[in-house]
């Protein structure tokens, strides 16, 4: 994930690793259940419990959905597989409030630091105007895509400090309409593919559950 995936890596960026496990169902039958999630072993890794993973993501929790449509992939194993083949039923405008909703409280924070120290830090700023394009572009076309293709120099220029605020400023005004235009003729369904989803997760509980009983005997 981070600077990795979106195509906006440089010399001293740091490798964000993601991923989603799947806890065997026999620990759910006990009064203390699984992590929903954990962290490590190595710095900057992450990883979310299968359940918690679709459950944020049917949210359109932008971090989240970004993990599911991240280009890079390191590993995958066949219930992996199967995830990512459901990426399109995760999708739906509920990613218009929940995007918003993200980048207006980056945007409020990069306002209290040029308020405090005369200046945003200019790499949140990079990245929050990478999030209005991407949810911008989500909402006109129906497909979330990660990496900033053509906007990868413009953006490092922002992150270099090399554009002023007020530019910054202006074209966080203008992303945030044109995703609000793009919402209201938006391809995307209202809501996500619950059903399609709930049923993936029992499958997968179920197979882990006969698998624990088989090897029990």
């Amino acid at each position: 994930m981070g600077s990795r995936a979106f195509g906006l890596a440089t010399d001293g960026s740091d490798t964000d690793v993601r991923g989603v496990f799947l806890a065997p169902t026999a620990l759910f039958w006990r009064f203390e259940k699984p992590p929903t999630h954990v962290e490590g072993p190595a710095p900057e890794q992450f990883s979310w419990e299968l359940e918690r993973f679709c459950s944020l993501a049917l949210r359109a929790n932008p971090n989240i959905l970004e993990c599911l449509h991240s280009p890079l992939v390191e590993h995958v194993d066949d219930t992996g597989r199967e995830l990512l083949s459901l990426r399109g039923a995760f999708l739906s405008l509920r990613a218009h409030d929940t995007f918003a909703r993200y980048a207006l409280g980056q945007r409020k924070k990069l306002e209290a630091d040029v308020r405090t120290h005369g200046a945003p830090r200019w790499k949140h700023a990079m990245h929050l105007l990478r999030l209005l394009t991407s949810a911008r572009d989500l909402l006109r076309t129906g497909a979330l895509t990660i990496g900033v293709g053509e906007q990868r120099e413009p953006l490092l220029a922002v992150k270099r400090g090399e554009v002023s605020w007020e530019e910054v400023e202006r074209r966080m005004v203008r992303l945030a309409a044109e995703t609000d235009e793009a919402a209201v003729r938006s391809p995307l369904p209202p809501e996500p593919d619950h059903a399609r989803v709930e049923d993936f997760l029992v499958r997968v509980r179920r197979t882990s559950a006969l698998g624990d009983s088989a090897g029990d005997r």
